[in-house]
């Protein structure tokens, strides 16, 4: 997958690292050449740039990438531009940090298509959660195990849990399904939220919606995700 990640702090830096050694193309901008310089070796491409300025992040390839993410935090005017600017040039799907209550809801009327607060979450985690299209969000329990929730593959949807075989051939737990139900906010915008179904049953049958929330040492629900078709790293 490839990646813009506009804003070399702390945590857009981190993002930026972990996705590019996970195999993904990032392009990585920020204002300050003496952090494009620093991280040069550890991310795809780094570029000198105002991430506010229309006439240079115009010459990005940002119909070519799958996720944009505005990591700018020390300004949050500057992080406000620059996710309007991200949005009218049709990024395919936008993510802007929040850096207080006020700034969320202005990036919830931008029309940003999730939101992360770095304070409170690790660039890891975001990491595993952008690097998979399918992982909807993920728990870390210890460096090697997790709890998952994974958008349901099309080769799944229509199966019997029990003729998944789950345990067995892959040593993961299905612990339960969810669905997300959609509202309005107060800006009239979609928004969603989740609804658990309740805990898996072996008679129960996959539906389109459905998100599997899924336990299991990360190696094995990868092994289970390319046994579906789903391209991990």
């Amino acid at each position: 997958m490839k990646y813009i990640i506009a804003g070399l702090g702390s945590f857009g830096s981190s993002l930026a690292m972990a996705l590019t050694s996970q195999g993904h193309e990032v392009i990585a901008i920020d204002s300050s050449m003496q952090k494009v310089e620093a991280y040069k070796e550890a991310i795809t491409h780094t570029i000198c740039m105002d991430a506010t300025d229309e006439y240079t992040v115009n010459g990005l390839p940002i119909m070519d990438t799958d996720i944009v993410v505005v990591a700018v935090g020390e300004d949050e005017g500057a992080n406000i531009m620059a996710t309007a600017l991200f949005k009218t040039l049709k990024a395919k799907r936008l993510i802007s940090r929040s850096i207080n209550p006020l700034h969320e809801k202005v990036l919830q009327a931008i029309g940003v298509d999730d939101i992360f607060h770095p304070e409170k979450e690790s660039a890891m985690r975001w990491a595993k959660r952008l690097s998979l299209r399918y992982y909807v969000d993920s728990f870390s329990l210890t460096e090697h195990f997790s709890i998952v929730e994974i958008a349901i593959p099309a080769p799944l949807i229509g199966k019997q849990i029990a003729t998944l075989q789950l345990e067995n051939r892959f040593n993961i737990k299905l612990l339960s399904t969810m669905r997300y139900e959609h509202y309005e906010d107060s800006f009239g915008r979609q928004q969603r939220k989740p609804s658990i179904q309740g805990l898996a049953t072996a008679e129960q049958v996959l539906q389109e919606n459905d998100v599997l929330v899924v336990y299991g040492s990360n190696k094995h629900i990868n092994t289970f995700l390319r046994s579906v078709g789903v391209k991990v790293h």
